[in-house]
């Protein structure tokens, strides 16, 4: 008779709070105390609020320890908390990740825009920061977006780059799709 395999088990966190150092050590504190291990996690800051994405992996009676807590946890330290039970990421080893950066004069229908061009040629999103800000000559409201995509297996990349320049040129984006690279610390 063989010992089954335990299937490893995720807790996907979202917080929201107005301090983002102290959300992000009570969380992984009290993650590593329920016997759970930080997977991934994201961070970033809106305004006044910081909101922090952790994904944790452990058994699921440390998962469920953890996840019981979080709410006493969240009030405690005046955060706002949302848990959802997830699978394993599939493993792609056929995809290939690319990133494509984005320049252009604020309109809110850019994103989307982006989204669709994406989803038109089956290419799923993995990663995505965008920003605005003031341009100092103009004092127009701009644009930063990089989207960092995985093309699926078999994907002509040279034919996928011209159509994304060409959807760039007829929205009047600064556009340039390239491979990812891992960053390498300096």
């Amino acid at each position: 008779m063989s010992t089954p395999i335990v299937r490893e088990q995720f807790l996907v966190i979202s917080a929201l709070g107005t301090n983002p150092m102290e959300l992000t050590n009570v969380l992984c504190r009290t993650s590593h105390e329920n016997r759970c291990a930080v997977i991934s996690t994201r961070l970033s800051r809106h305004g006044e609020f910081s909101a922090l994405v952790l994904q944790v992996s452990g058994s699921w009676d440390a998962l469920a320890r953890l996840e019981a807590g979080l709410p006493t946890l969240a009030k405690k330290h005046t955060f706002t908390v949302s848990v959802v039970r997830s699978a394993a990421s599939e493993n792609r080893p056929q995809a290939l990740p690319y990133v494509a950066y984005v320049s252009s004069v604020y309109r809110p229908d850019i994103l989307n825009e982006l989204c669709q061009f994406f989803i038109d040629h089956n290419v799923e999103l993995e990663n995505l920061t965008c920003d605005t800000y003031q341009a100092p000559q103009t004092g127009g409201t701009m644009l930063n977006a990089t989207l960092t995509v995985t093309l699926p297996a078999g994907t002509q990349i040279s034919w996928l780059r011209d159509q994304f320049l060409d959807f760039a040129d007829a929205l009047n984006l600064d556009a340039l799709i390239e491979p990812w690279r891992p960053q390498t610390p300096a």
